[in-house]
């Protein structure tokens, strides 16, 4: 016992780091990791204090726990066994690929990364791009609904922009969880989006495991009270119309749902318009090809946000005109009744989107040229005047007293992006780009005068 003992040197530091990490996991590691998560839980508390619509445990549970409530629940197990027999593989390997899904789909929320990083980083790059303006009774429409019920916002998709604005705008109220695409799935990105509570999907799956596993998640996070952002159109409008909806996530929302439950289940319209579309040249050229390739890289869109930042912090106003975004009418999930089909709901959800959609002045300026042609200045702001004045006051974002100024900065807009043009005193489309005038001009032909019934 008392023998001397002689180690090659590299043997000795490998037995010492062995310990170390030994000592770390069993002592001071699991020490550390309850003092933080401590702290985190009182941190939790004062903050859902001051939220009106506070983060539910489901959102707040470890990813590793959820992950393993997720591919042991009982239906996925099932659709486990049934993988294995139809693809004749061992069930273990079916059982790996269920992990890996719910590896792929659960976050890793962060109440620290999203309120005190990430709604931070959307207010100051909403504001660097666009002047932000919000329907009046957007407030009040959210602080109507019960505090018991989960929220689902069902948005229009026009620009990546979207998650960034309504972010910003409930940050006051709730932390939203989003179903976001594959585009998101590019590191860093795929960390920093999972840490904010979002979850992958894959559009294209068709897959009977693959579908179980995200349907259970949605199931789960709809019964736990998460407060979920959802994109019924499934992906970005290459035309700037509003796109016929795909029902898959909504399905899984709605076909656990009981009339009698404790929770309620209510939707909010969400619809969402812009002066300028950051990817509006994008969208139109896939829209000509007729695919959803986009050409945009991710370093591409990264040194954008950058130097829009930048030039922020500088004071500089490089804007792109207005964003505006307005709730529609809340749909209660129990007040439909049992008998709304998923089709029934989708489109009453769709209609309530376009009835709420906000006018801006660039896509009344592109109204205006498509109906008329060139028209000097002061017949333009007639024209539009005009236009305004058959839209639903709840839906305009430009007012009389502010027309003018407004109208002033889209054509100077416009122009510098080469897409009209004055000359001899009047404004024209300049060749090659009705494309463009008249993607903004679908974002609002609900509302044009051969639909003069919604004008009300």
């Amino acid at each position: 016992m008392t023998h001397t003992v002689q180690l090659p040197l590299w043997l000795f530091i490998l037995i010492v780091l062995f310990a170390a990490v030994t000592a770390l996991s069993h002592f001071l590691l699991p020490s550390v990791r309850w003092f933080f998560r401590l702290r985190l839980e009182r941190a939790v508390k004062h903050l859902n204090a001051r939220l009106s619509r506070p983060i539910e445990p489901f959102k707040l549970a470890r990813r590793h726990d959820m992950i393993q409530r997720l591919i042991y629940d009982p239906e996925v197990s099932r659709e486990i066994i049934n993988y294995a027999r139809d693809n004749d593989v061992p069930e273990n390997v079916a059982f790996q690929k269920a992990r890996t899904y719910a590896r792929e789909i659960v976050p890793s929320f962060s109440a620290f990364a999203y309120f005190s990083f990430g709604i931070r980083l959307a207010k100051l790059l909403a504001n660097s791009v666009y002047r932000i303006e919000t329907a009046d009774n957007n407030d009040a429409t959210f602080e109507a609904i019960p505090k018991d019920a989960t929220v689902i916002f069902i948005m229009n998709h026009r620009s990546n922009m979207d998650y960034v604005l309504v972010t910003y705008l409930a940050a006051r109220s709730s932390a939203l969880s989003y179903a976001v695409g594959e585009w998101a799935r590019v590191w860093p990105l795929s960390r920093l989006i999972k840490s904010m509570g979002a979850y992958f999907i894959r559009r294209k799956s068709r897959g009977a495991l693959y579908r179980k596993v995200l349907a259970r998640y949605v199931h789960m996070a709809t019964e736990g009270g998460v407060t979920q952002a959802i994109y019924p159109e499934g992906g970005l409008s290459l035309n700037g119309l509003l796109q016929p909806p795909k029902m898959g996530l909504l399905t899984y929302v709605t076909e656990r749902f009981e009339p009698d439950g404790e929770r309620d289940v209510v939707f909010v319209p969400v619809a969402i318009n812009y002066d300028r579309v950051l990817e509006d040249r994008v969208l139109i050229a896939a829209d000509t090809r007729g695919d959803r390739r986009f050409g945009a890289r991710i370093s591409v869109v990264v040194g954008f946000i950058l130097r829009k930042l930048w030039q922020r912090l500088r004071g500089r106003d490089t804007r792109f005109g207005t964003a505006a975004v307005a709730f529609g009418t809340p749909l209660s999930l129990r007040d439909a009744g049992p008998e709304t089909t998923i089709e029934d709901l989708s489109e009453t959800l769709m209609n309530r989107i376009s009835e709420a959609m906000p006018v801006l002045t660039v896509p009344l300026i592109a109204q205006a040229l498509l109906t008329h042609g060139p028209l000097t200045e002061e017949a333009l702001f007639d024209a539009v005047g005009s236009l305004l004045d058959q839209i639903p006051v709840q839906n305009r974002v430009p007012k009389p007293q502010t027309l003018r100024s407004e109208l002033d900065r889209a054509l100077t807009g416009l122009a510098g992006r080469d897409v009209i043009s004055k000359g001899d005193g009047i404004w024209q489309i300049n060749d090659g780009q009705r494309p463009i005038m008249q993607f903004y001009a679908n974002s609002i032909q609900q509302f044009a005068p051969g639909n003069a019934a919604l004008a009300k």
